[in-house]
């Protein structure tokens, strides 16, 4: 587009407003009135199309001069019907928000010697809890403290949702796809109760008999890879949430504190959150915050 195209672009003081406020470029906007001219109209469709890749969708197509097939056996499958469900909801939250991932590591040491030692107080017999449930207290916790990360954006009314409840969000592996139900109001149950809970909603998830609504209505989201293996990754926000915290496999390594190598539990972070309504320096605070109570002076309290 040449210089003088761009400067020759009509459309109004309103509009030219609208469009700055958006962030949306006024010369690739095609204008629908007279001579071009541009409306407040068109740059909605504008930015609607953007944030659905609506403008790609003419050029989506793959070019494919050859089949599959023509170059070997293959063999094809249905899309299983939760994938299809999820698919288009991660990209729209991959399009839409502007993603940044930190990462961090968090000593588990004390918290994993504690949680071995978890004994019933009748019968002294070992209480099996999964470290899930220490992460899930530390999450709210967190959220406590960082509002923010509780929130959720009304664009249209140019409003932020602050939560006043902690449901959170667990993303489950099943046999039919990634599922993530919520553990409702996590701050008004123990380590013990969460742990029962996780359990319940992972069996009922895998048989597909949890209630629809479960999967909505969520503070924030864990999705944890730590059973599987691996370190970091990037989650995608589970929207309209805006944050997601990603949890590894926890290794042994040598760490050097206070003068000396010393073998510590180590946990990968991978914390997802939405530039909009977070910024580095609140992203940075909430993985301290969490690994100061995943570690040695705050473990024991999150059992309560």
């Amino acid at each position: 587009m040449s210089e003088k195209n761009k400067i020759n672009k009509s459309a109004s003081p309103n509009a030219r407003k609208f469009a700055r406020e958006l962030g949306a470029d006024l010369h690739l906007v095609e204008g629908s009135q007279r001579d071009g001219r541009v409306t407040e109209d068109d740059i909605k469709k504008f930015v609607k199309e953007s944030l659905s890749g609506g403008s790609l969708k003419k050029n989506n197509k793959s070019i494919q001069e050859y089949a599959h097939s023509d170059f070997g056996k293959i063999d094809n499958q249905p899309i299983p019907r939760i994938k299809k469900i999820a698919g288009p909801h991660l990209q729209k939250s991959w399009s839409e928000i502007p993603h940044v991932t930190q990462h961090d590591e968090a000593d588990i040491t004390e918290m994993e010697m504690f949680r071995k030692s978890l004994k019933d107080l009748y019968t002294g017999e070992k209480i099996s809890v999964t470290p899930l449930a220490f992460i899930i207290k530390a999450v709210v916790k967190a959220l406590k403290d960082y509002p923010n990360f509780n929130a959720s954006l009304d664009l249209e009314n140019e409003k932020i949702i602050f939560k006043k409840y902690y449901h959170i969000g667990i993303a489950v592996d099943t046999p039919h796809g990634l599922m993530v139900p919520k553990i409702r109001d996590a701050d008004k149950k123990d380590i013990t109760t969460l742990g029962k809970e996780l359990k319940k909603v992972s069996k009922l998830s895998a048989e597909l008999k949890i209630d629809k609504k479960e999967f909505f209505g969520g503070s924030m989201t864990i999705s944890s890879l730590g059973s599987i293996g691996g370190s970091f990754f990037t989650p995608i926000i589970n929207q309209p949430e805006v944050a997601i915290l990603g949890i590894g496999r926890a290794e042994k390594k040598q760490v050097y504190i206070q003068g000396k190598f010393q073998t510590r539990i180590m946990l990968p972070l991978s914390l997802s959150y939405d530039h909009r309504i977070i910024d580095g320096a609140d992203g940075a605070r909430f993985c301290v915050h969490l690994k100061e109570s995943l570690g040695k002076d705050f473990a024991y309290k999150l059992a309560v």
